[in-house]
């Protein structure tokens, strides 16, 4: 029983959430009936998210309209690659409104954003961070793939690179999409596996915060691809309660990791040796992060690598194992 609730403590999204004393409210989840999920049974699920179904409602027509606006100036104002430079573009994505994903995303961004030289060639897709409405164009699948979809005119795909961060819950079939009561649906790993072939983006990073994120090992996984996860393809990761500013696998990954001037792939055993050390404080499964790296991606990593910044830069916000600690106590 206790360990079964510890699960719930350190997975389950709060119903509210708000920072810093500023009476703001995020938006809540405050019905569980997703309408992407009252279906019979798992195949249709699947069918849904392979298909990159998205269901909305609710919508106010002006919002909506200017979320659009919101997309279209960031699309327009990430800069072209530049011949001869193996230039990266970052796209840093928040796939659910609860304010710890939009805090991750965003700071994800500056982080890979700054790892990679890719100033002027970030987006970052995310609601609110709790203490205020966003100023960013929302995260949902329709806008990653738009986003793709942008930097692909923009690249040169045989020297060019693309990463992608996504946060936000996930399930055995894919990574959720849930925003308050309005946006649901997921992504599977096929529909994403599509979205690059369809968009010929071939040099990738795809760093996956969700529960069962290495269900996407097996179908993203090519000689010019590079995957990190959060957990294997069968269990939990950790830490995405609304309230902490981290995951467990954003707070050891991107906030401590890979701000250090190391390849990734030693970023990747850092974070989880992190990540391991946090879990075994609690009575969880370990959730088993997964990485893999095409012999060609080894190849721009290193071009990528030798431009890395100097120096480390400096953790931000409360340590995800600190504030889940908190949580057990009350």
């Amino acid at each position: 029983m206790l360990r079964a609730f510890a699960v719930l403590l350190l997975t389950l999204p709060a119903v509210a959430s708000t920072q810093g004393g500023t009476g703001y409210q995020a938006p809540r989840h405050t019905s569980r009936n997703s309408p992407f999920f009252l279906v019979p049974d798992e195949a249709t699920l699947r069918m849904r998210a392979d298909a990159g179904m998205q269901i909305e409602q609710a919508r106010d027509p002006a919002v909506e309209l200017a979320e659009h606006r919101k997309l279209d100036r960031a699309l327009r104002a990430l800069l072209p690659q530049r011949a001869g430079t193996v230039d990266a573009y970052v796209i840093s994505i928040a796939l659910d409104s609860d304010p710890v994903f939009g805090r991750e995303a965003r700071v994800a961004g500056d982080v890979l954003g700054a790892r990679y030289g890719a100033r002027g060639r970030t987006i970052v897709l995310a609601g609110s961070d709790g203490n205020a409405a966003s100023a960013l164009p929302r995260g949902t699948p329709e806008r990653l793939a738009m986003a793709l979809a942008r930097i692909a005119e923009l690249i040169d795909r045989n020297e060019d690179v693309v990463v992608v961060y996504t946060t936000s819950h996930g399930t055995p079939f894919g990574i959720i999409y849930h925003d308050a009561d309005n946006g649901y649906g997921a992504i599977s790993p096929n529909r994403l596996r599509e979205i690059f072939d369809r968009t010929g983006i071939r040099n990738r990073l795809l760093i996956l915060s969700a529960c069962y994120s290495g269900v996407f090992v097996p179908r993203l996984q090519s000689d010019t691809t590079a995957i990190v996860t959060a957990a294997s393809s069968e269990r939990s990761s950790f830490g995405c309660v609304a309230d902490n500013d981290w995951t467990f696998f954003g707070d050891a990954m991107i906030n401590h990791a890979l701000r250090k001037p190391q390849p990734l792939r030693a970023a990747f055993t850092e974070a989880k040796a992190l990540i391991t050390s946090w879990e075994a404080q609690f009575p969880v499964r370990p959730s088993e992060p997964q990485v893999s790296i095409g012999a060609g991606a080894e190849r721009w990593l290193a071009a990528l690598d030798r431009r890395l910044p100097p120096a480390a830069s400096q953790p931000v916000g409360r340590p995800a194992v600190e504030t889940s600690r908190e949580l057990m106590r009350r």
